[in-house]
């Protein structure tokens, strides 16, 4: 499941709430969010069904969606990663994800809005470890750039019914979508400090040997070198999502993946 952090305070108030049959969001304790159901949608089987749940907006931004983190760290990576071994490592990457970019500074979250204090919609973000070889949050951080710029919204119809009800119907024209704006989006850039020196994009090889102390100085420079970085990494990882983009199916896949 995706990682949401939830403070003391939050959590009586979700308690108290649902003693009273009434959760954050405005449902009683049995109401279902609002549900689409498409079937249909996987052409090589002999049946298949997509459902979306479409959430409300948060109490205290009814006029935003928002972005939830699943990180899920295969053993395929590390045999480390067995078991439960990877899933505090995964909580870890899930909690830095989403103070990262589930704000207004990294994407336009009012976009993500349909019906303000009703509906909106939530990007599930699910990301996959397959290889571990350091350097994980860059990695992670540039995949789902790349994702954002690709997601395609399909667009929202909303038209008043009887009795003042609202009708949310999606529209069935695969070109008739909702792109987000990634380009506030960022990439994080971490620095390891070996001997004297800052390095980005650090291997386990790297690590293994990068120990030393940090000094008041020294963060201030490594803030510095990672912002310039940042901000040089940028401009051609947009140029190739828009070139890729560009040929369409004509590009060429890679990988198993592809």
């Amino acid at each position: 499941m995706a990682t949401v952090q939830v403070s003391e305070a939050e959590k009586v108030y979700i308690l108290h709430g649902i003693r009273d049959d009434l959760r954050v969001d405005g449902r009683g304790c049995e109401d279902y969010r609002h549900m689409e159901v498409e079937t249909d949608v996987v052409s090589n089987t002999d049946g298949s069904a997509k459902v979306t749940l479409i959430g409300k907006p948060r109490p205290m931004v009814a006029n935003e969606g928002y972005l939830e983190f699943f990180v899920d760290c295969s053993a395929n990576a590390t045999p480390e990663f067995e078991g439960r071994g990877g899933e505090e490592l995964g909580t870890e990457l899930s909690n830095t994800l989403y103070k990262v970019f589930n704000n207004q500074h990294s994407l336009d979250l009012k976009s993500l809005c349909i019906s303000p204090g009703e509906h909106c919609w939530v990007l599930y973000v699910d990301v996959l470890l397959l290889q571990c070889d350091g350097n994980l949050y860059d990695a992670i951080s540039v995949a789902i750039k790349a994702a954002l710029f690709n997601t395609k919204i399909p667009r929202v119809h909303i038209s008043s019914v009887e009795e003042g009800g609202k009708e949310i119907e999606l529209s069935d024209d695969p070109y008739d979508c909702m792109r987000l704006d990634v380009e506030n989006v960022p990439c994080i850039v971490t620095l390891c400090k070996i001997g004297h020196r800052h390095v980005v994009d650090a291997t386990l090889q790297d690590r293994k040997v990068g120990r030393g102390s940090l000094d008041p100085e020294s963060i201030c420079e490594m803030i510095e070198t990672g912002k310039r970085v940042g901000k040089a990494l940028h401009p051609p990882l947009m140029k190739l999502l828009q070139q890729e983009e560009s040929l369409g199916k004509k590009r060429q896949k890679v990988g198993f993946l592809g």
